[in-house]
Protein backbone atom coordinates (compact mmCIF):
# COMPACT_ATOMS: atom_id res chain seq x y z
CA UNK A 1 0.00 0.00 0.00
CA UNK A 2 1.74 2.82 -1.17
CA UNK A 3 -1.34 5.65 0.41
CA UNK A 4 0.46 8.13 3.03
CA UNK A 5 -3.24 8.92 4.06
CA UNK A 6 -5.29 6.86 6.94
CA UNK A 7 -8.38 7.22 7.66
CA UNK A 8 -9.87 5.88 11.02
CA UNK A 9 -10.57 3.86 12.38
CA UNK A 10 -14.62 2.46 11.77
CA UNK A 11 -16.89 2.18 8.99
CA UNK A 12 -20.34 1.29 7.68
CA UNK A 13 -22.81 0.42 5.53
CA UNK A 14 -25.81 2.85 5.07
CA UNK A 15 -29.23 2.34 4.06
CA UNK A 16 -30.14 5.78 3.18
CA UNK A 17 -34.32 6.64 3.38
CA UNK A 18 -35.53 9.67 2.61
CA UNK A 19 -39.16 10.52 4.86
CA UNK A 20 -42.53 11.51 3.99
CA UNK A 21 -45.32 12.63 5.09
CA UNK A 22 -47.76 9.35 3.85
CA UNK A 23 -44.93 6.99 5.04
CA UNK A 24 -44.95 8.91 8.68
CA UNK A 25 -48.10 9.42 9.12
CA UNK A 26 -49.37 5.64 8.17
CA UNK A 27 -46.96 4.81 10.95
CA UNK A 28 -48.30 7.26 13.46
CA UNK A 29 -51.69 5.81 13.47
CA UNK A 30 -50.56 2.24 13.10
CA UNK A 31 -48.90 2.85 16.24
CA UNK A 32 -51.10 5.11 17.82
CA UNK A 33 -48.66 7.97 18.63
CA UNK A 34 -50.08 11.49 20.27
CA UNK A 35 -48.51 14.82 21.02
CA UNK A 36 -48.26 13.26 24.59
CA UNK A 37 -45.18 10.57 23.19
CA UNK A 38 -43.28 13.54 21.44
CA UNK A 39 -42.95 15.79 25.24
CA UNK A 40 -42.16 12.16 27.32
CA UNK A 41 -38.38 12.81 28.37
CA UNK A 42 -37.67 9.16 28.35
CA UNK A 43 -36.62 9.25 24.47
CA UNK A 44 -33.04 10.00 23.25
CA UNK A 45 -32.77 13.28 21.86
CA UNK A 46 -30.82 16.46 22.43
CA UNK A 47 -33.34 18.60 24.27
CA UNK A 48 -33.22 22.49 23.08
CA UNK A 49 -30.82 23.10 26.24
CA UNK A 50 -28.81 20.77 24.15
CA UNK A 51 -28.57 18.08 27.30
CA UNK A 52 -28.40 14.84 25.77
CA UNK A 53 -31.08 12.69 27.44
CA UNK A 54 -30.16 8.92 27.19
CA UNK A 55 -32.40 6.32 26.41
CA UNK A 56 -32.89 2.26 24.49
CA UNK A 57 -34.96 2.26 21.41
CA UNK A 58 -36.44 -0.72 21.83
CA UNK A 59 -38.85 -1.44 19.40
CA UNK A 60 -40.16 0.73 15.90
CA UNK A 61 -42.50 2.64 18.21
CA UNK A 62 -40.12 4.23 19.93
CA UNK A 63 -37.97 4.88 16.39
CA UNK A 64 -41.12 6.51 15.37
CA UNK A 65 -40.99 8.76 18.21
CA UNK A 66 -37.56 9.63 18.27
CA UNK A 67 -37.63 10.99 14.42
CA UNK A 68 -40.48 12.90 15.20
CA UNK A 69 -39.47 14.83 18.25
CA UNK A 70 -36.15 15.61 15.93
CA UNK A 71 -38.35 16.34 13.42
CA UNK A 72 -40.23 19.30 14.58
CA UNK A 73 -37.25 21.45 15.56
CA UNK A 74 -35.57 20.28 12.33
CA UNK A 75 -32.28 18.61 14.58
CA UNK A 76 -29.92 15.99 13.86
CA UNK A 77 -28.55 13.31 15.93
CA UNK A 78 -27.03 9.62 16.14
CA UNK A 79 -28.40 7.33 18.68
CA UNK A 80 -27.83 4.06 19.25
CA UNK A 81 -31.20 1.14 18.92
CA UNK A 82 -31.47 -1.61 21.04
CA UNK A 83 -33.55 -3.81 18.36
CA UNK A 84 -31.98 -4.09 14.92
CA UNK A 85 -35.58 -5.32 13.73
CA UNK A 86 -36.68 -2.17 14.57
CA UNK A 87 -34.33 -0.66 12.06
CA UNK A 88 -35.08 -3.22 9.91
CA UNK A 89 -38.84 -2.74 9.94
CA UNK A 90 -38.54 1.05 10.25
CA UNK A 91 -36.28 1.15 6.99
CA UNK A 92 -38.86 -1.27 4.56
CA UNK A 93 -41.52 1.70 5.30
CA UNK A 94 -40.08 3.90 2.87
CA UNK A 95 -37.83 3.81 -0.22
CA UNK A 96 -33.99 3.31 0.32
CA UNK A 97 -30.58 2.93 -1.29
CA UNK A 98 -27.55 1.33 -0.19
CA UNK A 99 -24.16 3.25 0.54
CA UNK A 100 -21.15 3.28 2.35
CA UNK A 101 -20.63 5.53 5.79
CA UNK A 102 -19.04 6.57 7.93
CA UNK A 103 -16.73 9.85 8.81
CA UNK A 104 -13.72 8.22 7.46
CA UNK A 105 -15.01 6.68 4.63
CA UNK A 106 -16.97 9.38 3.38
CA UNK A 107 -13.90 11.66 3.64
CA UNK A 108 -11.94 9.02 1.91
CA UNK A 109 -14.31 9.50 -1.04
CA UNK A 110 -13.85 13.07 -1.29
CA UNK A 111 -10.45 12.94 -1.24
CA UNK A 112 -10.88 10.27 -4.01
CA UNK A 113 -13.15 12.78 -5.85
CA UNK A 114 -10.23 15.34 -6.04
CA UNK A 115 -7.94 13.19 -7.07
CA UNK A 116 -5.80 11.93 -3.63
CA UNK A 117 -5.66 8.42 -2.75
CA UNK A 118 -6.15 7.09 0.88
CA UNK A 119 -6.25 3.73 2.91
CA UNK A 120 -8.61 3.24 4.92
CA UNK A 121 -8.66 1.29 8.72
CA UNK A 122 -11.96 -0.41 8.84
CA UNK A 123 -13.87 -2.95 10.66
CA UNK A 124 -16.11 -4.57 8.73
CA UNK A 125 -15.88 -6.09 5.19
CA UNK A 126 -18.98 -7.07 2.93
CA UNK A 127 -19.68 -7.32 -0.99
CA UNK A 128 -21.26 -3.38 -0.44
CA UNK A 129 -17.90 -2.43 0.66
CA UNK A 130 -16.20 -3.81 -2.19
CA UNK A 131 -18.59 -2.86 -4.66
CA UNK A 132 -18.50 0.65 -3.81
CA UNK A 133 -15.18 1.56 -2.20
CA UNK A 134 -13.67 3.73 -5.07
CA UNK A 135 -10.54 2.45 -6.82
CA UNK A 136 -8.08 4.42 -5.41
CA UNK A 137 -8.51 3.79 -2.08
CA UNK A 138 -7.04 0.87 -0.19
CA UNK A 139 -7.94 -0.63 2.80
CA UNK A 140 -6.97 -2.85 5.96
CA UNK A 141 -9.51 -4.71 7.94
CA UNK A 142 -9.88 -5.88 11.30
CA UNK A 143 -11.95 -8.77 11.12
CA UNK A 144 -11.08 -11.66 9.09
CA UNK A 145 -14.78 -12.47 8.14
CA UNK A 146 -17.52 -10.81 6.59
CA UNK A 147 -20.54 -8.87 8.30
CA UNK A 148 -23.15 -6.62 7.88
CA UNK A 149 -24.63 -4.30 10.42
CA UNK A 150 -26.15 -1.53 8.00
CA UNK A 151 -27.07 1.73 10.00
CA UNK A 152 -30.21 3.28 9.02
CA UNK A 153 -29.73 6.97 7.57
CA UNK A 154 -33.20 8.91 8.20
CA UNK A 155 -33.32 12.21 5.58
CA UNK A 156 -35.74 14.90 5.81
CA UNK A 157 -36.85 18.19 3.74
CA UNK A 158 -37.39 21.53 5.37
CA UNK A 159 -41.35 21.30 5.17
CA UNK A 160 -42.29 17.75 5.57
CA UNK A 161 -45.64 17.98 7.44
CA UNK A 162 -46.77 15.43 9.68
CA UNK A 163 -50.72 15.45 10.56
CA UNK A 164 -51.95 12.76 12.19
CA UNK A 165 -54.52 12.15 15.00
CA UNK A 166 -53.78 15.12 17.30
CA UNK A 167 -50.01 15.53 15.99
CA UNK A 168 -49.38 18.57 13.30
CA UNK A 169 -45.54 19.50 13.34
CA UNK A 170 -43.73 20.75 10.12
CA UNK A 171 -39.85 20.38 9.97
CA UNK A 172 -38.44 23.78 10.23
CA UNK A 173 -35.17 22.78 8.84
CA UNK A 174 -33.88 19.81 6.79
CA UNK A 175 -31.46 17.66 8.80
CA UNK A 176 -30.01 14.06 8.61
CA UNK A 177 -30.48 11.16 11.68
CA UNK A 178 -28.57 8.20 12.31
CA UNK A 179 -29.74 4.58 14.07
CA UNK A 180 -27.41 2.03 14.72
CA UNK A 181 -26.85 -1.22 16.16
CA UNK A 182 -23.52 -2.32 14.92
CA UNK A 183 -21.57 -5.13 17.02
CA UNK A 184 -18.33 -4.27 14.51
CA UNK A 185 -18.03 -0.79 15.45
CA UNK A 186 -18.90 -1.13 19.19
CA UNK A 187 -16.23 -3.17 19.49
CA UNK A 188 -13.40 -1.18 17.18
CA UNK A 189 -11.16 -4.14 17.20
CA UNK A 190 -8.01 -2.38 15.87
CA UNK A 191 -5.77 -4.15 12.49
CA UNK A 192 -2.57 -5.41 13.26
CA UNK A 193 -0.98 -3.61 10.09
CA UNK A 194 -2.23 0.13 11.59
CA UNK A 195 1.22 0.65 13.27
CA UNK A 196 2.83 -0.56 10.08
CA UNK A 197 0.31 2.05 8.15
CA UNK A 198 1.25 4.75 10.69
CA UNK A 199 4.96 5.04 10.14
CA UNK A 200 4.58 5.87 6.82
CA UNK A 201 1.58 8.13 7.20
CA UNK A 202 1.74 12.31 6.51
CA UNK A 203 -1.53 12.50 7.94
CA UNK A 204 -3.99 10.14 9.89
CA UNK A 205 -7.94 10.74 10.50
CA UNK A 206 -9.43 9.57 13.96
CA UNK A 207 -13.19 8.95 14.27
CA UNK A 208 -15.76 6.04 15.37
CA UNK A 209 -14.77 5.76 18.94
CA UNK A 210 -18.24 7.54 19.54
CA UNK A 211 -19.92 4.18 18.70
CA UNK A 212 -18.41 1.72 21.61
CA UNK A 213 -20.22 1.15 24.78
CA UNK A 214 -18.01 -0.62 26.85
CA UNK A 215 -15.39 1.50 29.28
CA UNK A 216 -12.83 -1.35 29.87
CA UNK A 217 -13.21 -1.65 25.70
CA UNK A 218 -12.86 1.73 24.68
CA UNK A 219 -9.50 2.29 27.25
CA UNK A 220 -8.12 -0.85 25.54
CA UNK A 221 -8.68 0.42 22.17
CA UNK A 222 -7.52 4.00 23.03
CA UNK A 223 -4.19 2.98 24.30
CA UNK A 224 -3.86 0.83 21.37
CA UNK A 225 -3.79 3.61 19.66
CA UNK A 226 -1.53 5.50 21.02
CA UNK A 227 1.06 2.72 20.87
CA UNK A 228 0.59 2.81 16.99
CA UNK A 229 0.74 6.67 16.96
CA UNK A 230 3.85 6.30 18.48
CA UNK A 231 5.15 5.45 14.90
CA UNK A 232 4.02 8.41 12.99
CA UNK A 233 6.89 10.45 11.32
CA UNK A 234 7.72 13.79 12.53
CA UNK A 235 5.33 16.67 11.19
CA UNK A 236 2.44 14.18 10.91
CA UNK A 237 -1.06 15.84 11.06
CA UNK A 238 -3.60 14.52 12.69
CA UNK A 239 -7.28 15.61 12.69
CA UNK A 240 -9.73 14.18 15.00
CA UNK A 241 -13.45 14.47 14.49
CA UNK A 242 -15.74 14.62 17.31
CA UNK A 243 -19.28 12.67 16.62
CA UNK A 244 -22.60 11.94 19.02
CA UNK A 245 -21.60 9.26 21.55
CA UNK A 246 -23.63 6.26 22.11
CA UNK A 247 -22.99 6.72 25.60
CA UNK A 248 -22.56 10.33 25.87
CA UNK A 249 -20.16 10.00 29.32
CA UNK A 250 -17.65 8.76 27.39
CA UNK A 251 -17.22 11.73 25.21
CA UNK A 252 -14.93 12.92 27.93
CA UNK A 253 -12.73 10.01 27.96
CA UNK A 254 -12.01 10.07 24.21
CA UNK A 255 -11.65 14.00 24.19
CA UNK A 256 -8.63 13.68 26.81
CA UNK A 257 -7.21 10.93 25.30
CA UNK A 258 -6.71 12.41 22.02
CA UNK A 259 -5.72 16.03 23.09
CA UNK A 260 -2.02 16.54 22.86
CA UNK A 261 -1.81 14.13 19.86
CA UNK A 262 -3.99 15.98 17.38
CA UNK A 263 -3.24 19.41 15.40
CA UNK A 264 -6.79 19.85 15.02
CA UNK A 265 -9.85 19.33 16.69
CA UNK A 266 -13.39 18.78 14.81
CA UNK A 267 -16.48 19.03 15.20
CA UNK A 268 -20.59 20.47 14.48
CA UNK A 269 -22.84 22.53 15.71
CA UNK A 270 -24.99 19.73 17.81
CA UNK A 271 -21.74 18.25 19.35
CA UNK A 272 -20.40 21.31 20.47
CA UNK A 273 -24.26 22.45 22.01
CA UNK A 274 -24.16 19.44 23.86
CA UNK A 275 -20.44 19.47 24.87
CA UNK A 276 -21.99 23.20 26.09
CA UNK A 277 -25.26 21.49 28.05
CA UNK A 278 -27.36 24.51 26.14
CA UNK A 279 -28.45 25.54 22.64
CA UNK A 280 -26.76 28.56 20.81
CA UNK A 281 -28.42 30.61 18.40
CA UNK A 282 -25.71 30.06 15.29
CA UNK A 283 -26.19 33.86 14.06
CA UNK A 284 -25.35 36.01 16.93
CA UNK A 285 -22.32 36.51 16.96
CA UNK A 286 -21.88 37.67 20.68
CA UNK A 287 -23.31 34.27 21.43
CA UNK A 288 -21.37 32.09 19.04
CA UNK A 289 -18.33 33.84 20.20
CA UNK A 290 -18.82 33.27 23.77
CA UNK A 291 -19.87 29.64 23.24
CA UNK A 292 -16.59 29.30 21.24
CA UNK A 293 -14.23 30.44 23.65
CA UNK A 294 -15.63 28.44 26.68
CA UNK A 295 -15.50 25.63 24.23
CA UNK A 296 -12.15 26.08 23.37
CA UNK A 297 -11.10 26.04 27.00
CA UNK A 298 -13.25 23.02 27.47
CA UNK A 299 -10.87 21.54 24.48
CA UNK A 300 -8.19 22.84 24.04
CA UNK A 301 -6.49 21.41 21.21
CA UNK A 302 -4.02 23.77 19.14
CA UNK A 303 -7.09 24.55 16.61
CA UNK A 304 -10.44 23.74 17.23
CA UNK A 305 -12.72 23.49 14.03
CA UNK A 306 -16.63 23.93 14.62
CA UNK A 307 -18.71 23.25 11.12
CA UNK A 308 -22.46 24.18 10.76
CA UNK A 309 -24.82 25.41 8.06
CA UNK A 310 -24.20 28.52 8.31
CA UNK A 311 -20.63 28.91 9.03
CA UNK A 312 -17.03 27.41 9.60
CA UNK A 313 -14.50 28.30 11.98
CA UNK A 314 -11.25 27.80 13.17
CA UNK A 315 -10.10 29.09 16.64
CA UNK A 316 -6.91 28.65 17.99
CA UNK A 317 -2.98 30.07 17.82
CA UNK A 318 -2.55 28.26 14.19
CA UNK A 319 -6.21 29.04 13.17
CA UNK A 320 -4.87 31.58 9.70
CA UNK A 321 -2.98 28.40 8.63
CA UNK A 322 -6.41 26.70 7.94
CA UNK A 323 -8.56 29.09 5.95
CA UNK A 324 -8.00 27.40 2.85
CA UNK A 325 -8.93 24.35 4.74
CA UNK A 326 -12.07 25.52 5.88
CA UNK A 327 -13.27 27.14 2.71
CA UNK A 328 -12.19 23.37 0.85
CA UNK A 329 -14.34 21.74 3.93
CA UNK A 330 -17.70 23.81 3.35
CA UNK A 331 -17.19 23.80 -0.82
CA UNK A 332 -17.11 20.09 -0.49
CA UNK A 333 -20.18 19.94 1.76
CA UNK A 334 -22.11 22.66 -0.10
CA UNK A 335 -22.05 20.83 -3.42
CA UNK A 336 -22.63 17.75 -1.68
CA UNK A 337 -25.95 19.24 -0.28
CA UNK A 338 -26.96 20.02 -3.67
CA UNK A 339 -26.09 17.81 -5.91
CA UNK A 340 -25.39 14.34 -4.33
CA UNK A 341 -22.51 12.28 -4.87
CA UNK A 342 -22.86 12.54 -8.35
CA UNK A 343 -21.68 16.16 -9.45
CA UNK A 344 -19.88 17.54 -11.75
CA UNK A 345 -16.65 19.68 -11.69
CA UNK A 346 -18.75 22.68 -13.97
CA UNK A 347 -21.25 22.01 -10.68
CA UNK A 348 -18.08 22.65 -8.26
CA UNK A 349 -16.82 25.37 -10.05
CA UNK A 350 -20.46 26.92 -9.55
CA UNK A 351 -20.88 26.35 -6.04
CA UNK A 352 -18.22 28.27 -5.95
CA UNK A 353 -18.95 31.44 -7.53
CA UNK A 354 -22.48 31.92 -5.66
CA UNK A 355 -22.92 34.25 -3.00
CA UNK A 356 -22.66 34.00 0.34
CA UNK A 357 -25.28 33.73 3.29
CA UNK A 358 -25.79 37.58 3.60
CA UNK A 359 -26.77 37.12 7.63
CA UNK A 360 -23.66 34.73 7.64
CA UNK A 361 -21.23 37.09 5.86
CA UNK A 362 -21.41 39.87 8.31
CA UNK A 363 -21.67 37.33 11.24
CA UNK A 364 -18.15 36.20 10.13
CA UNK A 365 -16.97 39.85 10.15
CA UNK A 366 -18.35 40.03 13.13
CA UNK A 367 -17.33 37.05 15.23
CA UNK A 368 -13.61 37.95 13.92
CA UNK A 369 -14.05 41.30 15.12
CA UNK A 370 -15.13 40.32 18.86
CA UNK A 371 -12.21 37.49 18.81
CA UNK A 372 -9.95 39.89 17.77
CA UNK A 373 -10.83 42.28 20.79
CA UNK A 374 -10.88 39.22 23.18
CA UNK A 375 -7.24 38.28 22.24
CA UNK A 376 -8.65 35.11 20.77
CA UNK A 377 -7.23 34.05 16.88
CA UNK A 378 -10.02 32.71 14.77
CA UNK A 379 -10.73 32.76 11.51
CA UNK A 380 -14.90 32.10 10.27
CA UNK A 381 -16.08 31.91 6.90
CA UNK A 382 -19.48 32.15 5.96
CA UNK A 383 -21.80 29.45 3.88
CA UNK A 384 -22.71 29.93 0.41
CA UNK A 385 -26.34 30.96 -0.15
CA UNK A 386 -27.75 27.08 -1.66
CA UNK A 387 -30.93 26.61 -2.38
CA UNK A 388 -32.73 23.02 -3.51
CA UNK A 389 -36.05 21.27 -2.82
CA UNK A 390 -34.36 17.88 -2.57
CA UNK A 391 -30.97 18.50 -0.63
CA UNK A 392 -28.59 15.82 0.37
CA UNK A 393 -28.23 16.22 4.15
CA UNK A 394 -26.56 12.90 5.19
CA UNK A 395 -23.09 13.11 5.34
CA UNK A 396 -22.32 16.55 5.18
CA UNK A 397 -19.88 16.66 7.94
CA UNK A 398 -17.90 13.50 6.69
CA UNK A 399 -17.70 15.70 3.56
CA UNK A 400 -16.85 18.90 4.64
CA UNK A 401 -13.65 16.72 6.88
CA UNK A 402 -12.68 15.30 3.64
CA UNK A 403 -12.62 18.47 1.73
CA UNK A 404 -10.51 20.28 4.69
CA UNK A 405 -7.89 17.56 4.44
CA UNK A 406 -7.42 17.58 0.98
CA UNK A 407 -6.32 21.34 1.44
CA UNK A 408 -3.91 20.17 4.14
CA UNK A 409 -2.98 17.83 1.76
CA UNK A 410 -2.35 20.04 -1.38
CA UNK A 411 -0.55 22.81 0.97
CA UNK A 412 2.46 20.62 2.56
CA UNK A 413 3.06 18.86 -0.09
CA UNK A 414 6.56 20.64 -0.97
CA UNK A 415 6.77 20.54 2.77
CA UNK A 416 6.34 16.56 2.61
CA UNK A 417 8.36 16.09 0.19
CA UNK A 418 11.48 18.33 0.52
Amino acid sequence: MTSRVVLGLGGCVDYEIRLTSRGLERLVREHGVRVADLEHQGYPEHQDQGTPVVASITDERDLLVSVLRYLRRGGGGEHFVASPAALESFAARFPRCVALGGTSVRAGFTLDRLGLASTLHLVTMNEHFRRLLPASTDYVCSSPHDSLYPHLIVQYEAGLRVRAGDIDLVAPFPNRLIYVNDVANEELLLSDELGALLADARLFLISGFNAVREADLLDARLGTMHRDMERLPTGAFVYYEDAAFHEPVFRARVREAVLGRVDVYGLNEDEMQAYLGRAVDLQSAPEVGAALGELHRLIPAPVLVVHTKYWSAALGSQAPQYVGALEAGMLMASVRYLHGDTFTDEQMSAVAALPRRERSASFANELEALAALSGAVLRCRAAWALETGVPTTVGLGDTFVGGFLSAVLRERANVWTS
